[in-house]
Order: structure tokens, then C-alpha cells, then sequence
């Protein structure tokens, strides 16, 4: 039998299983109230149905290692965990996020390959919206796996905060789950998509003069009237109160802009195009910055349509409730993005000054990039697809997913994307929060087609939402 390994500080190295795709989504604790008491057993009640996993996503407040992520906790598989990597600790939490408002009444912390690594002392929160929190159990752990009952809740967020101290064991979950006792509600779209009531009544969009028809439609989720929701183009900003529609003509790499408040302001975004006689291709993109929820819907005279930009339940949630989750979903130097321009924006890495010549992480990316045959550009020209990188694509789009030093073959598989640092963490952020994980993260995020460029040769209308 192997040997465990020890670390300097004691405590035993934790062995470390394959890496899934990790989503990530988290928010920071506020408005906790009052605690009942909780009803723990052995196991999940006959009685009780588990909610299916499609569509959750998972984080916790601690950065764990590449092989012990929280997305292993809802992966179906117990031998795959989310491991805490530290001491346990109050204060310290896992958190799920459902994809939608879900009813529940139960959940089981499973540890079977890691039987002493329960919650020694735990507090069950749940949420509706990401950010206020509110406790609905409370226990201590005695043995795997631990489930919780509590009364049933409709909530979308469900997180567990450790209330006790541990040296060792760390903490860890091998599965997550969930139960209702209820009738379970269907998981959202697996790719993210809204349902088709998010793009308003279609059928009522006028035929266009030019080649397309625009509708520009509210998803602020009320923080914002019609009538300070604004596009701009061509030299005309109107709010969508005042004029919803744009024919659209033909054009070469235009750019539509969408603000709120006030045009010109602070709060804006925008998309591009490039419009033909009769076709359209268009993308989102965070390439320099997030600083509007943005979704598209293409819809082409032979009734096909296309949907892309932010998912379904990114516009759901609250933007202190994204600007969170990015914050801790990203390794400690992509951090300050969250703040550097907030609450306006998130920058691109290569528009932050710490990655820049002369900036904490200049050299981010320099050895490992010199490693692959890159020895010239910066860390900040690396992000950008600078430098000698602007006439190299898949060196650039390689280094930024960190899949450079894989054979040739294997650099176009999503899989193997950023799966070791260094890596561009923001642009994973935005994939794994966007339709179909497509987006424009880099400049050259199309190489392997992995952008959020889409096209159509006979367009009807085009709807774009405006989130907050």
C-alpha cells in the first residue's frame, strides 16, 4: 500500500481526482436571520425525491485545489469531491446554486470515500436572489453522510457555513443533494437558454424596410424603466420607451450601444456587426470589459433562430450578485477586476494595470508562455493577442486556455480549457455564464469556435436584451 504524504504543516496531502468542467457561482453572506433547529438521519427518506443536477453550479469560500473543486460535489459522482484544502473554520461555506427557484425540504452531504471529513458544525442558508440570506437549520455533524431536514423552502441558492473549528479533518463533499417532497420542477435549458417568454411577443415585430428589423427589450428585472433604457447608432440614441425598433441598413462593422440611467452614461455596453444587402453577422463580446447583461435572439425568415450573450440565470440574478460570483470564482490575481471599476464594469485582465509592464502580475503568463514558444509579448499582450500574437491565433487562444503545451489535437477539445494556471480566468468566467459556453472572452476566442460570432443570410428581426 502507498504511503500518505505529509505536508509541511502536518496534516496529510489530500489525493487528487480528475478534474470535471468547474462552473462556479457565489455571493457574499448578508441579512441572516433567525436559525431553527434541524433534524438530522442516516439517509434520505423513501418519501423524498431528489432534485435533478442539470443546471447547478457550485463554489465555495475557499480556493481549493484544481482536482478538488466544488463542481465535483454536484458531478453524480462520489468519488470526485470538493475538498476545502484548509482547516475547517467558521465562516467557511459551499454553496449551490439551483439555476432556478426550486422547492425543498432536505439536503445529504455525502463523504463515503472521505468518511471523517463531515461538517463538524454546520448552518443551512438559502436564498432567492444570491445575496440575502436566510437560515433555515443549523447541527452537528457526527459521521457521513449528513442530511439535513428542514421546512420546505422555495428558494434558488442553498448554502452550508461551517459554525465549528477542526484542525483535521478538512472538510469535504463527495455529493450534494438535494430533495423535495414535492413535485419536482423541470431543470432550465442545459445551454442556458431563456425560455421563449424572456424575448416578449415576437410575433408583433414589425417587417423591416432595410434587411433586419431590431427590437431592443427591458431585462433590468425592474431596476430600470423603459424609458431609461437607452441604444445608440448610426448617430440616433433613443430610450426604448420612446422607440423600441431599428431598421436596420446595410453596414460594415457597426456597433450598437445600450445605456442605463442616462445616455452616454457609466452603465453601457454594446454589440457588433456587420450587415450585408441581406445577411447579418453579429457577437457579443468581452474582450475589453462586462458592463451590461446582454443576449441575443436571431431569427431568420426560415424560421430558424440562434441565441446568444448572457444566460438564463445570469439575467436572473442581481449584478452585486454577479460581480460576486465573478470575484469568487477567479484565482487571487484576477480578483481585484471585480473592484477596480465597480459597480460599472469588470475590465479584461490586459485593461487592468496589475498585468500590465511594471504591475504585480506583469509576468503572469511569461514563463509558461516562453515555455510554448513565446518568449516576446507581454502578459498584458498575451491577454489582448498582441504583439507577435495578433498574426498567431492558436498560440494566442492556446496560451490563454493554458492547452499550448498539448499536442495539436487536443488544444480544440472545451475539456481540456483552463485547466491549470496560468490561464485566462476571465474569460472562462464568462463562457461558463454564457449560452451555450460560447463568448468572446480574448480576441481570438473563434479559434475552435468557441466565440459568440453567429451569422444568418436571410435575416427577419433581431431582439436584444438589456440586463443589469
Amino acid at each position: 500500500m502507498a504511503r500518505p504524504t505529509w505536508l509541511s504543516d502536518g496534516h496529510r496531502a489530500r489525493p487528487r481526482r480528475p478534474l470535471l468542467v468547474t462552473l462556479l457561482a457565489a455571493v457574499a453572506a448578508v441579512g441572516i436571520v433567525a436559525v431553527p433547529a434541524a433534524t438530522s438521519a442516516a439517509a434520505a427518506p423513501l418519501t423524498e425525491t431528489a432534485l435533478p443536477e442539470t443546471g447547478w453550479t457550485a463554489s465555495a469560500s475557499t480556493n481549493s485545489a484544481a482536482a478538488d473543486t466544488p463542481a465535483n460535489a454536484i458531478d453524480g459522482n462520489l468519488a470526485t469531491r470538493y475538498s476545502s484544502d484548509a482547516p475547517q473554520a467558521p465562516g467557511m461555506w459551499f454553496q449551490v446554486n439551483l439555476g432556478s427557484s426550486q422547492s425543498f425540504n432536505q439536503i445529504e452531504m455525502n463523504n463515503s470515500d472521505w468518511p471523517t471529513d463531515y461538517a463538524a458544525g454546520y448552518n443551512v442558508e438559502v436564498s432567492t436572489n444570491g445575496s440575502s440570506f436566510t437560515s433555515v437549520a443549523t447541527g452537528t455533524g457526527t459521521s457521513s453522510p449528513e442530511t439535513v431536514t428542514f421546512t420546505a423552502q422555495t428558494a434558488q441558492y442553498i448554502r452550508v457555513v461551517l459554525t465549528a473549528s477542526t484542525s483535521v479533518p478538512w472538510w469535504s463533499i463527495g455529493e450534494f443533494t438535494v430533495f423535495t417532497s414535492g413535485t419536482v420542477t423541470p431543470p432550465p435549458p442545459t445551454g442556458g437558454e431563456p425560455p421563449a417568454s424572456f424575448w416578449g411577443d415576437t410575433s408583433s415585430i414589425p417587417a423591416a424596410n432595410n434587411v433586419l428589423e431590431v427590437k431592443v427589450i427591458n431585462q433590468t428585472n425592474g431596476q430600470y424603466p423603459d424609458s431609461e433604457v437607452y441604444w445608440s447608432f448610426n448617430g440616433q440614441t433613443e430610450s426604448i420607451a420612446q422607440q423600441p425598433y431599428i431598421d436596420m441598413p446595410a453596414n460594415s462593422a457597426g456597433r450598437m450601444y445600450f445605456y442605463l440611467g442616462t445616455p452616454n452614461g457609466q452603465y453601457y455596453d454594446f454589440i457588433e456587426f456587420t450587415v450585408g444587402t441581406s445577411s447579418i453577422n453579429l457577437d457579443t463580446t468581452r474582450v475589453d470589459r462586462f458592463g451590461l447583461k446582454i443576449a441575443m435572439l436571431l431569427h431568420g425568415h426560415d424560421g430558424s433562430n440562434q441565441e446568444i450573450g448572457e444566460n438564463y440565470a445570469t439575467f436572473q440574478e442581481s449584478r452585486s450578485a454577479t460581480f460576486q460570483r465573478f470575484e469568487n470564482s477567479v484565482p487571487t490575481q484576477f480578483k481585484e477586476l471585480a473592484t477596480d471599476q465597480a459597480p460599472y464594469s469588470i475590465p479584461s485582465p490586459g485593461n487592468d494595470p496589475a498585468f500590465q509592464p511594471g504591475g504585480a502580475y506583469a509576468s503572469y503568463f511569461t514563463s509558461y508562455a516562453a515555455s510554448v514558444g513565446d518568449s516576446s509579448d507581454t502578459t498584458a499582450q498575451i491577454f489582448g493577442c498582441g504583439g507577435t500574437l495578433s498574426a498567431n491565433p492558436s498560440l494566442c487562444a492556446g496560451i490563454n486556455r493554458h492547452v499550448a503545451q498539448l499536442p495539436t489535437s487536443e488544444q480544440s477539445t472545451p475539456a481540456n480549457f483552463y485547466q491549470a494556471a496560468p490561464a485566462n480566468y476571465y474569460a472562462q468566467f464568462w463562457h461558463q455564464n454564457a449560452i451555450n459556453g460560447l463568448q468572446y472572452g480574448f480576441p481570438y476566442d473563434d479559434d475552435a469556435g468557441q466565440s459568440s460570432d453567429i451569422s444568418e443570410s436571410n435575416p427577419q428581426y433581431l431582439v436584444v436584451a438589456v440586463g443589469w
